[in-house]
């Protein structure tokens, strides 16, 4: 019922002249971080400036970190000589060759070990602070399967910011009225004329107009008993049609429709991410009490789980990708764990009746796991190559 935005990415048939702003724009990031970090000497406090530099390295290393998401391999896919994307460190770097993956990787970990020393803990929500760095490094590390770098990484978050949200506040989190769980976040107001939300619908006076919907096969692994099933969806109508509309970023209670903060890292991806990690060290009572600790947060008629082996792992992978659903987690999730993508045979409407997906299924390792770098780049700057295949 939507306008058909985005049906480029969905069905995997993006060029390099119908691909993503995030090069552009994340280069535009990160030339602004480094003019940052090139110029910070100039304050007269020494903490101030040693705060500055390290949240615009942690910027430097999280713009890099999704751009080497989109156009690299995974890092556990990646050989040595598969190319990542130009990991860029002055203003003055005009022409940048594209590095390793590898070496990208490595890259953002440093930047990210050198601004955790300096960084403040008490910097806010709305900037980057110490615990939200100490995240992003679990963030880099599970994708590097450096579990044990994880969990220390983790654990030094989880300190400090150790709520998940509760069942009363997380509804609330989605409607910005409360920041349980949230580590770092992009504050948008109504001027800033950015309208999260209207990727997924718009709503007016004839009803909401679903731009995606969520799948009806997913829609349906949330039990009733999930305060997120009543936080993340609502059904309603558009001309007469019903849909399970994504209601997570539908916006505030008043302001403008679709204008609301963008929760850029949550608690609860750290705790899911370290009781991965220690799953996969074999340690399976931290990874059950990790697992339980979020599943209690967000089931009402919880029961303590008992999972162990490989029944754990699983477990923790479905919550992760329940908890963590439509914020840009589950195809690099796909990616790095090296599975394709198979949609259901669903259709769009609230009963699973309706227009079905036109492509079904991605397999793993398929070239389109990494987007094509935009031919305005290959054209401006000789030193960047294609990805394969395109």
């Amino acid at each position: 019922a939507g306008r058909g935005t985005g049906l480029t990415f969905h069905n995997w048939i993006y060029n390099a002249n119908a691909t993503t702003n995030i090069y552009a724009d994340g280069y535009a990031a990160i030339r602004r971080a480094n003019a940052i970090i090139e110029n910070v000497k100039n304050l007269s406090s020494g903490a101030v400036a040693d705060n500055a530099r390290a949240e615009a390295l942690a910027i430097r290393a999280m713009v890099h970190l999704d751009i080497v998401k989109y156009f690299g391999k995974a890092y556990t896919q990646a050989a040595d000589a598969d190319l990542g994307v130009p990991y860029v460190i002055q203003t003055a770097d005009a022409s940048p060759s594209r590095e390793s993956v590898k070496s990208n990787y490595d890259k953002i970990v440093a930047d990210l070990i050198d601004a955790e020393k300096t960084i403040n803990a008490s910097n806010g929500i709305g900037r980057l602070n110490k615990a939200a760095v100490q995240g992003l490094l679990a963030r880099v590390y599970l994708f590097r399967g450096e579990w044990q770098n994880c969990v220390d990484a983790a654990t030094r978050c989880l300190t400090s910011s150790p709520s998940v949200g509760s069942i009363a506040n997380f509804p609330a989190i989605w409607k910005d009225v409360s920041n349980d769980g949230v580590l770092f976040k992009l504050n948008i107001i109504d001027k800033d004329g950015v309208q999260v939300g209207v990727n997924y619908s718009q709503t007016s006076s004839a009803g909401t107009r679903p731009e995606f919907v969520v799948d009806f096969d997913f829609y349906g692994k949330y039990q009733a008993t999930d305060i997120r099933k009543t936080a993340y969806f609502v059904t309603n109508s558009f001309s007469a049609v019903k849909y399970n509309n994504i209601f997570k970023h539908f916006g505030r209670a008043s302001g403008n429709a679709n204008v609301v903060d963008v929760k850029a890292l949550r608690t609860s991806e750290i705790l899911i991410s370290r009781a991965e990690a220690y799953a996969r060290l074999n340690k399976n009572t931290e990874a059950l009490v990790d697992l339980n600790t979020l599943r209690q947060s967000r089931y009402s008629n919880f029961v303590v789980g008992i999972e162990t082996g490989a029944d754990l792992l699983t477990a923790i992978l479905f919550e992760r990708r329940l908890e963590l659903a439509f914020e840009g987690h589950r195809f690099f999730d796909l990616k790095r764990l090296g599975l394709g993508v198979t949609r259901s045979s669903f259709g769009d409407k609230s009963d699973g009746t309706g227009i079905n997906n036109v492509t079904k299924t991605l397999p793993a390792g398929d070239i389109h796991f990494q987007l094509p770098l935009p031919q305005s780049e290959i054209n401006a700057n000789p030193n960047i190559v294609q990805n394969p295949g395109y």
